[in-house]
């Protein structure tokens, strides 16, 4: 989504209203599918892992140059998976706050009641992906029968391997963490109580 809509949303109002500044910003791969400066389409469907993490750093980067060098982090689902590893690289941040934080890593392309993303269909899109990336074709597109959009066979590569991994990383966070679920989903997909246990 982008920040028009959702906690990024409702969010900042509430907050500012109590005296905190907020920054809620896009990633480079905040929609499906968009052009810029150019006929080249960007947008969610290309972006990797890592740009996602580098676009959470510039905006941190951007912050401090104004004068709030260790902000309070706030991550909502695939945000919060990137939260974490955000966190993780900056262990001065007072707090973090994960609104349905998914799971990450290698679980992240399967599994849970929703059953997002690849479902069962894991091998053969990766097969499919494999294959249009060696011939160098890593830009087009596939549909993923458990996700809302498509997905660049590039970048569905680059998910299965590098997508943080929320538990993983949690015992390496120091600071205090609010993580929270709605009490209707998926408690695999969206692991609170296995985030605490784990959580430093």
């Amino acid at each position: 989504m982008n920040f028009y809509t959702g906690a990024a949303r409702f969010l900042a109002p509430a907050l500012t209203a109590m005296g905190w500044a907020f920054l809620a910003f896009n990633r480079r791969g905040h929609d499906i599918l968009t052009t810029r400066a150019s006929r080249a389409a960007e947008g969610g469907a290309f972006q990797t892992v890592a740009e996602s993490v580098a676009d959470n750093r510039y905006a941190a980067n951007w912050l401090a140059q104004q004068g709030h060098s260790n902000p309070v982090i706030i991550g909502h689902s695939y945000g919060g998976m990137l939260a974490t590893r955000h966190v993780v690289d900056h262990p001065n941040t007072p707090a973090l706050v994960l609104l349905s934080a998914g799971r990450g890593g290698q679980e992240n392309v399967s599994g849970g009641r929703e059953n997002l993303f690849a479902m069962d269909r894991t091998q053969e899109l990766t097969d499919q992906a494999k294959a249009l990336a060696a011939v160098g074709q890593g830009d087009a597109l596939l549909s993923l029968p458990g996700w809302w959009w498509v997905i660049s066979a590039r970048s569905f590569l680059d998910r299965l391997q590098h997508v943080p991994d929320t538990l993983a990383l949690a015992q390496q966070i120091r600071c205090p963490v609010l993580a929270l679920r709605g009490d209707q989903e998926d408690r695999t997909r969206y692991p609170a109580e296995e985030f605490q246990a784990a959580c430093a």
